[in-house]
């Protein structure tokens, strides 16, 4: 018989700490939450103060028997669920079934899963924290009724399978209004002038600033032949040369949110995904003789505190690895976002000696990415900034002032170990100039005028849209996965190209929640209930009196859709082809993952087709059928005959309507970092880059 029996909420999280607490201590898993409300049913009493119906979850009558059996033969119980609101509100609930004070000292936080960080845990027990237990439990409630009560209306006036959240509702909104914006877009001309100088043996590139000094717009080929005028000859007088030190500065640890973005950029992670491996890295990995190991921290946080102890060692470790000079001086406290909750630190490993390297072996691929994604922005954040000598130089020639700018990396510091990516995916690179000094006369090899036009915004890639979510104060971090997954899944967006398109359903039942229930997808709204689901997590405010006050005028509204909300037909679109089993016309449909087509004789004919695209290239394979684009399961695209199974041509890249100089084989364009480059299937041919 255990003396204490310690529940967590997974058996990974079970095994580790079992491990390094010893043979007094039972761990067992909950498999999540135990209870939770109905499905069947709202489970709420919106005439009794809101009062949650609890049921034990479907399934989970098993392990909440095991549990009471091993609670029963222990002197003592111990809470260690997760160390946030939802973790609390778990607790919380296994406290309720297995008869356990809530005011005792049987609840246990760790931010990390060590050996040293769970046997510090157990030193300091507490009472479970109900303010922050109500904080979950208001917006568990606000968002069922959100969900419980307007998804109905949208199953009768629109189709079955709809639903509407508050963060989810907000998020497709973002998506549609930014498409709106593309469409209303109105691009306006601009142009620039590049050329190429000479100085000695030496090129460089410049580029048309002003006149007489004064930065001079290009609006039309009109103004640009004036320029081009004035220019007498190809001699040109450096005038100004200005010589500057620039300090970089390191990024700062991951939060959720930020941890989110980064993958996306480098890794192409979905945020499922990112919060999927980094909960398999917290949770622990077996790495052989050590046993398992918890290898990062809590991967649920806004902060981006670090702790006195983890920086300690990571200098020592920046000092040994790169020398002192790369080490960081004394650090400010960094500055925390207002709206940041600050509850644990940062994402970060759990020891910084730990390098990848070391743990490679024991992980899969996308584990060790994510890993050494971590682990290198933890790292770099406590090393010295980066200095870059700059260089920005005027070039004149009759008043006509071409300005070249460069730059080259003096003392490396954090950028030894890592460089923050960016939502365009250009990296920076060092442009030096040669030396010039005022006076020297260098040469034009070239004057190229270059048309340009304005750009929309960008559609959302997932990672502007939870960078949007988070600078709006919208959601929390563990719930902006959840949401891009159900935006998509009830066929309300779509991914193209990793950017977020919206669909017609979208479409309309935007439009209706905007007539009916404006407050729900109100961005300013949406922030200030988050604000408020916080004071209740301060115990500044009863989370009641939250429910209260939104459902006044939200009961309201309910009742007028349901009475002038309209029906919403959305019609089959014609695919103008017919079906190739019965003769019907066959149209377009919205499925889970997108449009279809499908035969309109439904039900007496069930066949169905994807959508695929003739890019106009006729198959090299067979030579009968054409070449269409096609998507796989997992939305990537590809290139296949359209006479499969018969032909199985299939390609990744797209082949173009030309054939090899050198063999004769098709030739395809390949998608790389820095362009488009044409080569050949079979042999070496290659053509020159595109940009």
């Amino acid at each position: 018989m255990s003396d204490y029996l310690v529940i967590v909420e997974s058996p990974a999280k079970a095994k580790t700490i079992e491990r390094y607490l010893g043979k007094k201590y039972k761990v067992k898993a909950s498999m999540g939450h135990i209870r939770d409300l109905p499905k069947s049913q709202i489970g709420v009493d919106v005439d009794h103060n809101f009062e949650p119906k609890y049921i034990t979850i479907r399934g989970k009558g098993s392990v909440l028997k095991e549990l009471k059996t091993a609670a029963k033969k222990a002197k003592k119980i111990f809470l260690a669920a997760d160390p946030d609101r939802e973790g609390e509100a778990i607790a919380w609930h296994l406290a309720h079934s297995l008869d356990i004070d809530v005011h005792s000292d049987c609840r246990v936080v760790f931010n990390e899963i060590t050996k040293d960080a769970i046997k510090e845990s157990f030193k300091h027990p507490r009472a479970i924290n109900m303010d922050l237990v109500d904080a979950q439990q208001a917006r568990r409630i606000l968002d069922r009724l959100v969900g419980y009560k307007i998804s109905p209306i949208l199953w009768k006036k629109v189709k079955k399978g709809l639903s509407a959240g508050r963060v989810q509702s907000v998020a497709v909104r973002l998506i549609i209004d930014r498409e709106k914006e593309i469409k209303d877009f109105l691009p306006e001309e601009y142009w620039s002038i590049e050329t190429h100088f000479l100085k000695g043996q030496k090129e460089f590139e410049a580029s048309f600033y002003g006149i007489d000094g004064k930065k001079t717009p290009l609006p039309n080929e009109e103004e640009v032949k004036k320029i081009l005028k004035n220019i007498k000859g190809n001699t040109f007088i450096v005038s100004n040369v200005t010589k500057k030190e620039r300090k970089r500065n390191p990024a700062v640890p991951f939060t959720t949110s930020t941890l989110q973005q980064e993958a996306a950029r480098k890794l192409n992670f979905r945020a499922k995904k990112t919060m999927m491996i980094a909960q398999q890295l917290y949770e622990g990995i077996d790495l052989g003789k050590d046993g398992t190991v918890g290898l990062i921290t809590y991967m649920r946080t806004d902060s981006t505190r670090i702790s006195d102890t983890a920086t300690q060692e990571v200098l020592q470790y920046i000092e040994d690895q790169f020398g002192k000079e790369f080490t960081a001086g004394p650090k400010k406290s960094i500055k925390q976002n207002p709206k940041s909750q600050d509850a644990h630190e940062a994402i970060r490993p759990t020891s910084a000696l730990r390098d990848p390297s070391s743990v490679k072996e024991y992980l899969s691929r996308d584990q060790l990415r994510l890993y050494k994604l971590i682990w290198e922005r933890f790292v770099s954040s406590q090393m010295a900034p980066a200095v870059l000598d700059t260089m920005s130089v005027d070039l004149t020639n009759n008043g006509v002032l071409f300005r070249a700018t460069g730059s080259k990396v003096k003392f490396p510091g954090f950028m030894k170990v890592y460089v923050e990516g960016n939502d365009d995916g250009v990296e920076e690179k060092d442009k030096m100039l040669p030396d010039l000094k005022e006076g020297d006369e260098v040469f034009s090899k070239d004057l190229e005028p270059i048309q340009h036009f304005t750009q929309p915004p960008p559609r959302y890639t997932e990672a502007r849209l939870v960078k949007t979510l988070e600078e709006s104060g919208i959601g929390r971090p563990s719930t902006y996965a959840p949401t891009l997954d159900t935006i998509q899944k009830r066929g309300y967006v779509s991914l193209d190209n990793k950017r977020f398109i919206p669909t017609e359903l979208g479409d309309i039942v935007l439009e209706l929640i905007r007539e009916f229930f404006p407050e729900i997808i109100n961005v300013e709204f949406t922030a200030n209930m988050e604000n408020s689901l916080d004071e209740v997590e301060d115990g500044q405010i009863q989370w009641v009196q939250i429910i209260d006050d939104f459902y006044k005028d939200f009961a309201v509204r309910l009742i007028k859709a349901e009475n002038e909300m309209e029906e919403v037909e959305i019609k089959d679109e014609p695919a103008g082809v017919d079906c190739d089993l019965c003769g019907t016309a066959m149209v377009f449909k919205m499925g889970r993952f997108g449009k279809f087509m499908a035969c309109s004789n439904f039900p007496e004919c069930r066949n169905t087709k994807p959508i695929v695209k003739d890019i106009g290239v006729k198959c090299a394979k067979c030579e009968n059928g054409n070449i269409v684009e096609r998507k796989s399961k997992k939305k990537r695209i590809f290139y296949g005959c359209d006479q499969f199974p018969q032909c199985d041509f299939l390609s990744w890249d797209k082949p173009i309507a030309r054939n090899c100089p050198k063999c004769d084989t098709m030739l395809v364009e390949k998608k790389l970092k820095k362009g488009i480059q044409v080569s050949c299937m079979n042999c070496d041919y290659k053509e020159e880059q595109q940009k």
